[in-house]
């Protein structure tokens, strides 16, 4: 019988899954296996029999694998320990090196792997290691939990030379202590006098190796990725911390004194902070040359301690040196500026008389914002502010919540509001801001409305599936993008400007005139009490919205956009609340309210029926759960990975013909980018099946049972 020998079986099994027989390759795996002398020998004869769970055919082998595991907890006899299990140990670590990933976890987990004798496994990785396999011995390390008995720099140094820092992440990522000495060791290499040829060195020939990796900036940038994602004291990376503030020095002499775009109080405020590093400085980590000294007009000695002005100084004099610019222009710049007629004459200026902004940080003067922003059909101009993190670690969190009214401006003071609601054990404001961004028939206007509001959600995470799900929205950045404009340089040189305008303020400038104002861009919008100028700047940036919103509606063929502007940025809200089964069979809700293109001819008339083959789709990175199960049954699907940005699904829609499934803001920006009922907006917070049965219904898809699993996995 064909289950009596394991290739014999393997035949079996193979042509079973060729022809998608799937009840009887289930029926004959467990009756094969029975049938075998000795189950877990048998599957290691049938491994080494064969070479196709190398390729493509490692599908087959991760279900043949799955099997044995579930036939064994019904029959544990099979798999005591002992000396036969051992030589097992050893026939299967041979194996390991070249099997796909999926096949790991079985291999481990049916062979006992993890209680094997630990030095044999070290061994076995360490020769490994030194043939140069060195994503596959972290691989198996970190499946074999060998991280403790390992050397992280040994381990990590070639795979980041190959560029594969995500791997170690993985192999750091269960251990604080093995995370500190990577971050250690990173910090190390970007040590002044250092050279890092020196490390390159030692794996000269090294395959697919990318030494440019590893410069200092690239570091940098890696090192406080890691000390975000493992929220670990940047303490630990004295030189990389430093080198930070450099550059931030190098920023803030460009925009004070080159740029002249920062104010003097901006600046004071920006160096008092850079005046305490994480530890003291040393003439090895900061060796500056620091000449004559600079001018006290630069605040160093009303902000700092002798030592740290001493140090800060330093800094300031490369910064010079990298500019060419002279101590006698520096003082002609600090000095120079534009007075309050030339701002009126050159940059917006806010319709409204100063008593109509109003700086909210009790509950009690908050209920005036609440009662009138929530008002059905209100348009409401969104902006928030942070304190510049100037590439530090974590993500920012929002100092000031900016919401305009067409009479009046709303200054929502969050961390006093937030303060009050934790010390009262309410959540107020959270519900306050959840009605507001739920509720499709209040418009709220933004620009870049997805970094707000990713910062919004980090503030207070309880909002995260809110303004996940967003509605109501409008991102004027969309629209930004389709405007004619005059050239940005040409545009700033006829205003007598030596900065062109970009952004927002670039927008503003098009539409009504006259740029924003943006010197009080980088405040410090932490400290408290605000600056007069900040609370004018906080209001300018919020009500300037309403204003760009209400003449593009008004004119948007002179702007160089569609008449129907209006109707494709904010769909009209449903007049009556539908049940959340009728939502999910008739249409999806996108971002701004509307369901996607072409849904109501869609509900009226649906689409011929098609076959899941004929149906290929883009899944963008929030949804990938949802592209795992269309492709479970039969769908053409490309899932976009978690660092890809949203835009890149529109690429791969146009050029490939594909659908694009999102969900949230993305649909604003990506409806756009392609044609008129090819982009599809998802119910986020719905289960992968459901999210499914909503994608066959919109295009009446019709599945078979020989769809299932009809593609690879």
């Amino acid at each position: 019988p064909p289950g009596q020998h394991p290739l014999l079986l393997l035949k079996t099994l193979q042509l079973l899954w060729t022809k998608k027989e799937m009840e009887k390759l289930k029926e004959e795996t467990r009756r094969g296996f029975a049938g075998l002398r000795d189950p877990l020998a048998g599957l290691l004869d049938m491994l080494e029999g064969s070479s196709d769970w190398k390729g493509k055919g490692h599908v087959l082998w991760y279900y043949i694998s799955t099997e044995l595991e579930l036939w064994i907890k019904e029959h544990p006899a099979v798999q005591q320990p002992g000396p036969k299990l051992k030589k097992l140990q050893a026939r299967v670590l041979r194996l390991l090196d070249q099997c796909p990933a999926n096949l790991l976890e079985p291999l481990v987990s049916l062979y006992q792997l993890r209680a094997a004798e630990r030095r044999s496994l070290l061994e076995h990785v360490s020769q490994l290691w030194h043939r140069g396999a060195y994503k596959e011995v972290a691989v198996l390390s970190i499946k074999l939990k060998l991280q403790q008995d390992q050397d992280v720099e040994k381990m990590c140094t070639p795979l980041l030379l190959q560029d594969k820092s995500n791997v170690v992440e993985d192999y750091v990522g269960e251990s604080p202590e093995l995370q500190s000495k990577l971050l250690q060791t990173l910090d190390s290499w970007c040590a002044p006098g250092f050279n890092i040829r020196d490390i390159t060195r030692q794996y000269e020939g090294l395959a697919r190796a990318k030494p440019e990796k590893l410069n200092c900036k690239a570091l940098s940038k890696l090192v406080f990725r890691l000390l975000g994602r493992f929220n670990l004291d940047p303490a630990l990376c004295p030189n990389v911390v430093n080198q930070q503030h450099l550059r931030t020095l190098h920023y803030l002499f460009y925009k004070r004194f080159v740029e002249k775009t920062m104010t003097e109080e901006n600046w004071a405020e920006h160096v008092q902070g850079m005046a305490s590093p994480p530890k003291p400085l040393s003439p090895h980590r900061c060796p500056l040359s620091l000449g004559p000294e600079l001018p006290h007009s630069w605040g160093w000695q009303s902000c700092c301690a002798p030592a740290e002005a001493g140090l800060l100084q330093g800094k300031a004099a490369r910064a010079m040196r990298r500019f060419g610019m002279q101590e006698e222009r520096v003082e002609e710049a600090s000095a120079a500026g534009p007075d309050g007629e030339r701002k009126k004459q050159h940059y917006y200026q806010l319709p409204i008389p100063r008593a109509s902004i109003h700086l909210l940080q009790s509950w009690e003067e908050t209920l005036q914002c609440w009662e009138k922003v929530l008002q059905p059909g209100q348009v409401v101009g969104i902006d928030m502010e942070w304190r510049p993190s100037f590439g530090m670690v974590g993500k920012p969190q929002v100092s000031l919540l900016q919401m305009a009214l067409k009479d009046e401006v709303f200054l929502l003071d969050l961390p006093q509001l937030l303060q009050q609601d934790e010390s009262q054990g309410q959540k107020k404001l959270l519900h306050f801001l959840q009605r507001l961004y739920s509720d499709a028939a209040i418009t709220k206007l933004g620009y870049g409305m997805s970094g707000d509001l990713s910062s919004l959600a980090a503030t207070c995470p309880a909002l995260k599936d809110t303004v996940m799900q967003a509605r109501g929205v409008v991102d004027l950045l969309t629209v930004d993008k389709q405007v004619d404009v005059l050239c940005p340089e040409q545009s700033s040189r006829q205003r007598g400007l030596k900065q062109p305008e970009k952004g927002l303020s670039l927008l503003v400038q098009h539409v009504l005139g006259k740029p924003l104002d943006k010197a009080e861009q980088l405040s410090n919008w932490e400290k408290r009490p605000l600056r007069e100028e900040q609370i004018l700047y906080a209001a300018s940036d919020a009500y300037c919205l309403l204003e760009v919103y209400e003449k593009l509606c008004k004119d948007p063929e002179s702007f160089g956009l569609s008449p129907d502007l209006t109707k494709s940025l904010v769909g009209k809200p449903s007049t009556k609340a539908r049940a959340k089964k009728q939502l999910d069979e008739q249409e999806a809700p996108s971002a701004s309210g509307q369901q996607c293109q072409g849904a109501k001819q869609a509900t009226s008339s649906p689409p011929a029926a098609i076959s899941p083959r004929e149906l290929s789709v883009v899944c963008d990175n929030m949804l990938q759960g949802l592209g795992r199960y269309l492709r479970c049954l039969g769908v053409d699907v490309c899932v976009l990975q978690n660092q890809d940005d949203h835009r890149k699904a529109a690429e791969i829609a146009r050029q490939e013909g594909r659908v694009i499934l999102t969900s949230g803001l993305p649909f604003q920006t990506l409806q756009s980018q392609v044609a008129e009922g090819r982009c599809l907006s998802v119910n986020c917070s719905a289960k992968a099946k459901d999210q499914a049965l909503q994608v066959l219904r919109h295009f009446n898809v019709q599945v078979s049972l020989a769809d299932i699993f009809s593609r690879c996995q």
